[in-house]
């Protein structure tokens, strides 16, 4: 949805609640009255996102890129997708601001201020691959709830900040360590103060990799504040819900994590395989940790056309979790037959690596171009939606193009 027809859908939306409950504004029926729907700021002017960028929520704000929005090896904040559990702070005064390290498994509760982080911890910056675990949810069948993504809500940027096992370490944590967990400066859509939207977290073991970052900057500028300026969690190769924006505390647990979209069906799939709309009881649910292997071809946009006897050059990303992409293929014949695409490495781990290919097709035609990854274990992309789930998380079917020939 872009710009236009978003504003039109909230417009359209607005006079449908009006006349239907016959509201009476008073004396703002009169003319000149400006409808609350035409006073909603621009999403794309508030957050400085390409007016691409597609709409999927407003309430809270959950914005996705398209596939050629994300051409760029470092993903720019303007194709950037934002995924929202709660309303997004205001008025963040950052010389006030202050992060709390406590919980069950912490030698001692400590106390930050964000000059306190930046000077006294070494700086790192690594670009990290961050994927919402409900990318490509839109494709499962039967239907999964929740925001109906295609396959933009991934980016790969470059976050600077300090190493959160650094400042881990200068608090002091216990043996018993079993779970971070963070808390943020967000507000539940209730708007109740007690409420948290969301709490996630990680593994102990996950806190403690060298890339886990407790960022400040990204693409070498403060975070944007849709972005959790001015501090947040980058957990790279997990799924994004783990990387807290807004962050204010870190609990150090005993148990693993508790907090809101931590139980139940949140951020989990089935332990099992289970047949499509069969019902799980959360009891059989597992939490997600690395996300699978995947790809994305960022150019060009599907639905090209070119000239018999020309050749057609395509690029995009792969990425793979924790792990590295070892291959990336593609086929422009429904998946008979793979070719392989030229790979590189990535700039450091967990970031996602780049492919580039050159296509000759035989004849005129209808074309697909199916791009297929393949990660350092051997385990490939499925072609199609994998096993189903209920909330339909981990869809890394392979992504593809329409390319007419003529």
């Amino acid at each position: 949805m872009n710009r236009r027809s978003f504003v039109k859908k909230s417009v359209l939306s607005s006079f449908a609640a009006i006349v239907g409950a016959e509201i009476v504004f008073g004396s703002n029926m009169i003319d000149g009255y400006t409808p609350l729907a035409l006073q909603e700021p621009d999403p794309f002017k508030l957050f400085k996102k390409n007016n691409e960028m597609v709409v999927l929520n407003d309430k809270p704000w959950n914005i996705e890129a398209k596939a050629h929005l994300l051409d760029d090896k470092v993903t720019p904040n303007s194709s950037m997708f934002i995924r929202n559990n709660g309303k997004i702070p205001e008025n963040i005064n950052i010389d006030n601001w202050k992060l709390v390290i406590n919980g069950e498994s912490v030698k001692q509760q400590k106390t930050y201020t964000l000059q306190e982080l930046k000077s006294k911890f070494k700086h790192y910056t690594y670009q990290l691959t961050l994927e919402c675990g409900g990318n490509g949810r839109s494709e499962f069948n039967p239907p999964a709830k929740g925001n109906q993504w295609s396959f933009g809500a991934v980016h790969c940027a470059s976050w600077t900040g300090i190493r959160l096992k650094d400042l881990l370490e200068d608090v002091g944590i216990k043996s018993d360590a079993v779970y971070i967990a963070y808390h943020s400066a967000d507000t539940h859509l209730s708007g109740d103060p007690s409420k948290e939207p969301i709490s996630r977290g990680c593994p102990i073991s996950k806190a403690m990799q060298e890339e886990t970052l407790l960022a400040f900057q990204m693409n070498g500028k403060d975070i944007p504040l849709a972005h959790g300026y001015p501090l947040r969690l980058v957990a790279g190769g997990w799924p994004a819900s783990v990387s807290g924006k807004w962050v204010n505390t870190i609990s150090v647990r005993n148990i693993v994590h508790d907090g809101p979209k931590m139980t139940g069906t949140a951020y989990r799939v089935p332990c099992k395989n289970v047949a499509p709309g069969e019902k799980v009881e959360d009891k059989d649910m597992c939490i997600i940790e690395s996300m699978p292997v995947k790809s994305l071809i960022t150019y060009p946009k599907s639905g090209a056309m070119i000239k018999k006897n020309k050749s057609l050059n395509i690029r995009g990303h792969a990425w793979a979790g924790e792990l590295e992409v070892s291959k990336l293929e593609y086929s422009i014949d429904f998946g008979a037959t793979w070719q392989e695409c030229e790979l590189e490495k990535p700039t450091n781990r967990l970031a996602w690596q780049h492919f580039s290919a050159t296509i000759q097709f035989p004849k005129i035609g209808y074309y697909e171009v199916w791009a297929k990854a393949t990660d350092s274990n051997g385990v490939a992309q499925p072609m199609v939606v994998p096993g189903w789930n209920p909330k339909g998380y981990l869809n890394n079917a392979c992504h593809r193009i329409a390319v007419k020939v003529s």
